[in-house]
């Protein structure tokens, strides 16, 4: 036995030198057939053979239908890929994920009339280059075609129910419904690739220069009380259930009790809420713990995160800050779009003798826009009555307020400004003026009134609010376990809607693309907080019990990886930036799911659907 364990070995690292000195081989050809070696070293060479990527090992494919050149002239070469378009039997273009090859026949054997287009073929040929007047400069690889000696069918295709062209893309339904195609088409392949590398980087980052501990925590777990609505999982003991989790928030924050100072986890997280454009009902993001950490540390850890690791040029850190209080006031948001300047103005100490009147704020914009259309006018009518606020439009301004006003407000806001103002609850002012603040940008880019700046701009919100005002009480801003600010402890149990949570998201391009908090690591006050919101804390003994047991100090984040994807590849939607999404109704169109199950699974999980 121990011998042929060791002729194994033997054979192992055999055939490592064999390839690596076909590989040394090879990356010296390409580089001389380039003329792009300098006189490099053998050393120098082999360490660019380590950052060399192999696209065609251990496949029966010589070349990807996106790498051959003139420098190729001649090589026999075997090509796979999908039929794109053939024409009149001779002429056909093969495509792969890595671009596109026309092929053209050399052997009157060779017959693909009816070779449907999206059937997958092995091609074996000879590379020439195309006649200088047939050229194509707009492929990558115009200046060749293969000449086919062999050509064989490896799967046939029925006909599929849209032609993979850009130029006829079909519907998002339609796409979605045969993802698997949809998949092929460029953009999508370079959305995944871009993701997966994204992901690398950030695991690089994490774990080879700052020492972090990838742990991988269950999905399958206990109803976190005061969260976001969960997906309940039956069981076959009868009224028993799992939850599968909205975060790993608990898990991450017992493994800081566990001694597992720097946490991260590439986590699937699940929540039943509405779908939005940038929601999904599972979704990834980049979970991150760090023991004896504080607010500033996990800043400047993120921050140097995504300038190491986003494909796109950020600003150098540090980021800039605002507090929660100036983006609401500024832009009536909290995940403000600062591409382009538009800011709301408070007006309220023009209002001070009236008082039912809390707060007035303006959003000033170009006059030279003009009287706003009736579709515009039917909008800011909708998130008037949505936000119960009282709005005013520009050219209404004369009729509802005194000429004094007017005056002051056009003195603030500049004479060649037009203004819409907004009266009532401060809060529901400033959200419903950054709503209309959103559809104005739009209207004047399209009219070319404003700058955008397309560069990402990332920036923090802090200094959040602890609570906020529910229908039943006291509401968490973020979650239950975000750390109080030290500075308002004392207003804890008198005044606790002006207590400063610990919190802090980060923002880009009118996205929050993550999220954290300072956590609380004192059982006493986590009980105090829980008490606070009507959350019973015995239904969380085994995570009081943790931070009874010695925890550490300790905060954390979590990125959204879709959102952060969907900004890096420029795409409309993080659904398209996702391999498998849901739609906006939170269904899967390929499967059909979700779907009924049968009765013998009914009666199995004990369940009755009413």
């Amino acid at each position: 036995m121990l011998r042929r364990n060791l002729i194994k070995a033997i054979d192992f690292v055999n055939g490592m030198k064999k390839i690596q000195r076909l590989n040394y081989g090879r990356l010296l050809t390409y580089k001389l057939k380039h003329t792009l070696v300098a006189q490099k070293s053998k050393s120098e060479i082999e360490r660019e053979i380590e950052k060399l990527q192999d696209l065609n090992s251990f496949t029966y494919r010589s070349h990807t239908c996106g790498e051959l050149r003139p420098v190729h002239n001649g090589e026999s070469v075997t090509l796979c890929g999908w039929v794109q378009y053939q024409r009149m039997s001779k002429f056909l273009l093969l495509r792969d994920s890595y671009g596109v090859t026309q092929c053209i026949v050399n052997n009157d054997q060779i017959n693909f009339k009816d070779i449907p287009l999206e059937s997958v073929v092995k091609v074996n040929g000879t590379v020439s280059l195309r006649p200088t007047d047939m050229i194509n400069n707009k492929m990558s690889t115009g200046q060749i075609e293969i000449l086919i000696d062999k050509l064989e069918i490896l799967n046939t295709a029925d006909k599929v129910p849209f032609n993979l062209r850009d130029h006829q893309k079909p519907k998002e339904q339609l796409r979605m419904q045969h993802r698997y195609l949809d998949i092929r088409f460029p953009d999508m392949q370079k959305n995944l690739r871009t993701r997966s590398s994204i992901l690398h980087n950030m695991r690089k980052f994490l774990i080879e220069t700052n020492g972090f501990v990838e742990v991988e925590t269950p999905t399958l777990f206990c109803r976190t009380p005061g969260g976001a609505r969960e997906f309940v999982v039956p069981t076959h003991y009868p009224g028993l259930f799992y939850s599968l989790v909205q975060s790993p928030q608990q898990f991450k924050q017992m493994l800081m009790a566990g001694g597992v100072d720097r946490y991260f986890q590439v986590a699937r997280c699940y929540r039943d809420e509405t779908t939005r454009p940038d929601r999904q009902p599972e979704f990834t993001q980049l979970d991150i713990e760090m023991s004896f950490a504080n607010l500033d540390n996990i800043i400047t850890l993120i921050e140097q995160l995504l300038y190491t690791t986003f494909p796109k040029k950020l600003p150098i850190p540090p980021f800039n800050r605002i507090t929660y209080t100036e983006a609401i006031e500024n832009y009536g948001t909290d995940k403000p779009d600062i591409s382009y300047d538009l800011r709301l103005k408070n007006v309220s100490h023009l209002f001070n003798n009236n008082e039912k009147i809390l707060s007035a704020f303006v959003l000033p914009y170009p006059e030279e826009i003009g009287k706003l259309s009736a579709k515009y006018k039917d909008k800011i009518n909708e998130l008037k009555q949505k936000n119960n606020v009282r709005v005013i439009l520009n050219e209404n301004i004369s009729k509802e307020v005194s000429n004094d006003v007017k005056c002051d407000i056009k003195n603030i806001v500049g004479e060649n400004k037009s203004f819409i103002l907004a009266l009532g609850d401060k809060e529901k002012v400033c959200t419903c003026l950054g709503e209309i603040r959103q559809q104005l940008a739009v209207l004047l880019q399209s009219k070319e009134l404003i700058l955008i700046n397309k560069s990402p701009q990332p920036f923090w919100i802090v200094d959040f609010p602890l609570f906020i005002e529910g229908d039943n009480g006291l509401e968490t801003c973020h979650h239950p376990f975000t750390a109080p600010h030290p500075e308002d402890l004392h207003l804890l149990e008198t005044e606790p809607l002006k207590v400063r949570g610990l919190a802090y998201d980060i923002v880009m391009n009118g996205n929050e693309i993550g999220g954290g908090s300072v956590r609380v690591h004192n059982a006493d006050l986590q009980e105090k907080i829980l008490q606070m919101l009507n959350i019973d804390a015995s239904k969380l003994m085994h995570f009081m019990n943790a931070l009874r047991s010695g925890c550490p100090p300790h905060a954390g984040i979590a990125l959204g990886i879709d959102r952060l994807v969907t900004i890096a590849c420029d795409a409309d939607s993080i659904r398209d930036v996702i391999a498998f999404p849901k739609s906006h109704e939170g269904k899967d169109p390929l499967s059909g799911a979700p779907n009924i199950i049968t009765e013998d699974d009914k009666k199995y999980y004990h369940i009755n659907i009413v």
